[in-house]
This record gives structure tokens, sequence and C-alpha cells, in this order.
């Protein structure tokens, strides 16, 4: 480290300590992603429609986030790694933690989603055997608007005055 400048140093510093405080947002992203999933199979499992939009909603805008965070990261990683070992060795750990909790989230949020998938393709089927069982009560009856046979009706109407 005593070939670099101050400058060069600070620069390094200021480039960890950003890459870091992304990561650490795309964490906390995630845990609220995993939160939104968790809440979304409580839905799925109490069969509550209005909630269970609610959380698909919340759970795109959440996604896109995390996507819009990937895109700035992406870049910062690959100026973290061009860095390499030249790096403050404390800061270097904490960043490799970051990551390692990120990974621990992003397969939590895979199972989780796996999960709220089977409970939903279970839930529609559910919904399509009922619906496939329902007997309409009325499918055999004669509508009173229907004029299948003919029948005499009144054509001419007297009016006294």
């Amino acid at each position: 480290m005593s070939n670099i400048t101050q400058e060069e140093l600070n620069e390094r510093v200021a480039l960890l300590r950003r890459f870091r405080s992304l990561l650490e947002e795309q964490r906390g992203k995630f845990r609220e992603y995993l939160t939104v999933l968790e809440k979304q199979q409580d839905s799925i499992t109490s069969e509550n429609p209005e909630n269970l939009l609610a959380h698909t909603e919340l759970e795109q805008q959440v996604v896109k986030s995390i996507a819009n965070l990937q895109k700035v990261i992406v870049p910062m990683s690959k100026m973290y790694s061009a860095v390499g070992n030249k790096t403050p060795a404390a800061e270097d750990a904490e960043i490799t933690k970051i990551q390692n909790d990120l990974s621990d989230l992003q397969d939590k949020v895979l199972k989780q989603n796996a999960i709220n998938r089977d409970l939903l393709r279970v839930h529609i089927e559910q919904l399509r055997s009922q619906i496939a069982n329902f007997k309409n009560p009325y499918k055999n009856n004669r509508s009173v608007y229907a004029n299948v046979h003919a029948q005499a009706v009144a054509t001419m109407v007297q009016v006294e005055v």
C-alpha cells in the first residue's frame, strides 16, 4: 500500500463504502421481499384474494427496486474487483459478509417463492374442481322469457273511457 497515494487510497475507501452501502440496501430489499412473500403465503392459505393482490403488487414493486439496485451494483462490483487485494482488510471482510448474507437471503426468497407457487397451483386446482362440480339449479327450468312454444298472447287491448 505504500506505493499508492493518499488520494488513491481515499478513492478506494469511498468506492468500498459506496459499494457496501449498496449491498446493505439490496440486502434490506431482499429481507423486505422475503417478508412480502411470507405474508403472501398467509394470504394464499387464508384464501384472501384482496390481500393476495396487494401482496403481489407490493412484490412487483420490491422486485423492480431490487432490479434497479442491481443495475448499479454490477458496475460497482466490477470496480471493486478491479481494486482487488489493494483494499483495507476490514472493509473487504465486511463486504464479503454482506455478500454472503445476500446469497443466503436470495436462497430463502427462491424457496419461499417456490412454496407460494405450489400453494397457488393447489388453490387453482381446487377452484377448477369446484367450478367443474358446480351445478346450476336453473339449468332445466324454463325461463319466463323464453318463447320456446308459441302461446296465445293478446295482440289487442281494449281501453274504455
